[in-house]
């Protein structure tokens, strides 16, 4: 038995005789692995977490991204001043801003075409009044408009005709049908019905 560990040690110096410069460096790769490991091991236990901060982190730098927690959305003011939201309006991805001095929401005709709505049908028969003056537009019934985790259905719209419109209104026919809503420093709350 003692020749056995006599020669296990004399086999370990040997070792470390012949490796000794590459002995540091495969103590400091092992030594990297190890956090590397750890940290995908952290990583993983807390990836809800990790995942919370990466979406405020986007919200922050890409206008209109919506953070979700249950049933309440919040949005971060852009850089002009005012709420831009990245909305889902009939499936289609649709950029608004948020105006509550519009009664309903409003579309632009580009953004009606992407929420497949039938533009040679409308009947242009509602007078509104736009930053640029008197213009028409066409009622229509949205079917879905998302946005985070809320959901409305069968939402009253306007579709503006022609080029009256430069930007998608998101008015009070949407605004209205949240629990609630408000603006607290430089986000926007929106809660959607329980």
């Amino acid at each position: 038995m003692e020749g056995k560990v006599v020669a296990l040690a004399l086999a370990a110096i040997l070792a470390l005789a012949l490796f000794r410069g590459r002995f540091s460096h495969v103590l400091r790769s092992l030594a990297l692995w190890a956090v590397i490991v750890l940290a995908l091991l952290l990583a993983y236990t807390y990836r809800s977490e990790l995942r919370d901060v990466g979406e405020r982190v986007l919200a922050q730098f890409v206008p209109g991204r919506a953070i979700s927690r249950g049933r309440t959305v919040e949005i971060a003011r852009g850089s002009g001043g005012s709420f831009a939201l990245a909305m889902q309006v009939n499936g289609a991805r649709i950029l608004m801003v948020l105006d509550t001095g519009a009664s309903s929401v409003v579309l632009t005709q580009e953004a009606a075409r992407a929420a497949g709505l039938p533009l040679e049908i409308l009947n242009y028969s509602v007078n509104v009044e736009t930053a640029n003056g008197r213009a028409r537009a066409a009622p229509v019934m949205l079917d879905r408009v998302s946005i985070g985790t809320i959901t409305e259905r069968s939402v009253p719209a306007l579709v503006a005709q022609g080029a009256a419109l430069r930007s998608n209104l998101l008015g009070m026919s949407f605004l209205n049908r949240l629990q609630s809503w408000e603006v607290r420093g430089d986000k926007l709350l929106l809660r959607g019905q329980p």
